[in-house]
């Protein structure tokens, strides 16, 4: 029997300390640590699929918190099916000890144990709905007060006119011309037709 630990931030810039620290509390090897830094939203992440091949049966698997398996209500439940059904291993829950298939091997414990994983994967799921939610929200808002999202807008060089018109003569290639304005291709068209429209109005 090997002892695993499985940790997930969810961006680059999260720290996982406190997920490090309950591992090596929990008496996790540091090599025997699996880390993402990945959105929980699904389980296509390479350290999870790497951990999966190399769990075996009654090896144990610790995580700290049920929304670091993951945030998707269907998926953590498959997975948790795959882990102690499939693959036989069993899992700690840090955060949660009612979620440790190690006791309550009974029927009574096991039926306790999926109520407590089921209520906890609707709430992961439920939280990750509502940080969309959150966020869609805070972008409106920052809409309506005038913000700005996306990259800056590219002026037209003074000389666009010019540019154009050599254009039009094929006197340069579009190639030359969007390099000329200091823009893509597709982005020249984009302001050509808009200053068209312009000159009609």
């Amino acid at each position: 029997m090997e002892s695993y630990g499985y940790i997930r931030v969810s961006t680059r810039d999260q720290n996982e300390d406190r997920q490090r620290i309950a591992m090596d509390e929990a008496g996790v090897e540091a090599d025997h640590i699996f880390l993402d830094k990945l959105s929980g939203k699904n389980f296509d992440r390479p350290q999870y699929k790497s951990m999966i091949k190399t769990l075996k049966k009654d090896d144990m698997l610790y995580i700290k918190s049920i929304d670091r398996l993951g945030r998707n209500y269907d998926e953590i439940l498959e997975q948790w099916r795959i882990l102690t059904k499939e693959k036989g291993v069993d899992i700690v829950v840090l955060d949660m000890p009612l979620l440790d298939t190690r006791r309550g091997k009974d029927l009574m414990g096991t039926f306790l144990s999926d109520i407590v994983l089921q209520v906890l994967s609707f709430v992961a799921e439920n939280e990750r709905v509502n940080i969309r939610q959150r966020q869609a929200e805070g972008i409106a808002a920052a809409k309506a007060r005038g913000m700005k999202f996306g990259r800056p807008r590219l002026p037209v060089p003074d000389e666009f006119c010019k540019i154009i018109t050599a254009w039009e003569r094929k006197d340069i290639t579009i190639h030359q011309a969007a390099m000329r304005c200091g823009m893509s291709e597709a982005t020249f068209y984009r302001r050509l037709r808009e200053y068209r429209l312009k000159k009609k109005a």
